[in-house]
């Protein structure tokens, strides 16, 4: 495609049609977005898991992990 002729295009689009696109653009990111969120919220425990691995293979044999924070505990536990 022509740089030159993308650019004509550009200008020459009504303030409304740029509206139309940036909002089909946040409509289809905010899709994404969740469905990445959902999908890997399905998958928290082997995420978790696969993330602590390198930690817990150097913890000392009878210790465990401490979580800080509330939702650390609840999400890994």
């Amino acid at each position: 495609m022509d740089q030159h002729n993308t650019t004509e295009n550009f200008e020459s689009q009504a303030l409304t049609d740029h509206l139309r696109e940036l909002r089909s653009c946040l409509i289809v990111t905010f899709i994404a977005v969740f469905a990445g969120f959902g999908l890997s919220y399905a998958y928290i425990r082997p995420i978790g898991s696969w993330f602590f691995k390198p930690l817990v293979d150097v913890l000392p044999e009878g210790t465990s992990l401490i979580f800080t924070s509330y939702q650390e505990g609840f999400f890994f536990t």
